[in-house]
């Protein structure tokens, strides 16, 4: 009987295994998909085939093609926020850091699609606690770099650094929204570098 009963918890753990895995593999599939189209229609049947699953485990993990767009959205931009911080260290001083970050988040390939997904969220509801897990953990990520950025450097910001990310992330995703909205001007119209508030020794009055 223990026999069985562990034969059956490690095929339970090997199952959740492979639904983790596929689960994964949809997103990047996605993900992919959404980068080299960007603004295109990417079908169900062409996300799980480049994933190497079935179209019926996208409606299975995700609900609706939607939820799962939204989650490849974000995945692209936390990869892109993660070389925005590879970026920003390089930075000499904190008004260099700042004009190249804001200068690259407006270029980030995955911010349109981002602000796709915000925009689904208004219509769809359903997909609101998705977007705002993915929000709450890209503000998080910023936070955990900016505060590791300033210990490091001894640079210090006028606002607290939940704020600072909330702040930064809201205006670059905002801009994107506007353009899309048929705003007059592009997004690099905004001053993102002003959104920040991050300076040195050399900057403190």
């Amino acid at each position: 009987m223990e026999k069985k009963r562990t034969e059956a918890r490690a095929s339970s753990v090997k199952s959740r295994d492979r639904g983790r895995a596929t689960r994964r593999r949809l997103i990047e599939a996605a993900a992919q998909l959404c980068t080299e189209r960007p603004g295109g229609e990417v079908s169900v049947a062409e996300i799980a085939h480049a994933a190497g699953a079935f179209p019926n485990q996208v409606t299975y993990y995700f609900g609706s093609k939607d939820s799962l767009l939204v989650h490849a959205a974000f995945l692209g931009l936390l990869h892109d926020a993660r070389r925005l911080e590879r970026l920003g260290r390089q930075a000499p001083d904190a008004a260099t850091f700042r004009r190249n970050v804001a200068r690259a988040a407006l270029a980030m390939p995955s911010l349109p699609s981002a602000a796709r997904a915000l925009a689904a969220a208004v219509s769809r509801p359903e997909l609101a606690p998705v977007v705002d897990r993915h929000l709450q953990l890209l503000f998080r990520q910023s936070e955990r770099f900016a505060r590791q950025l300033l210990d490091g450097r001894g640079w210090r910001a006028r606002r607290p650094l939940a704020v600072e990310a909330r702040t930064f992330w809201s205006t670059a995703l905002g801009a994107v929204l506007l353009v899309r909205a048929g705003a007059h001007g592009t997004a690099a119209d905004l001053d993102l570098a002003g959104a920040l508030t991050i300076h040195d020794e050399a900057e403190r009055g």
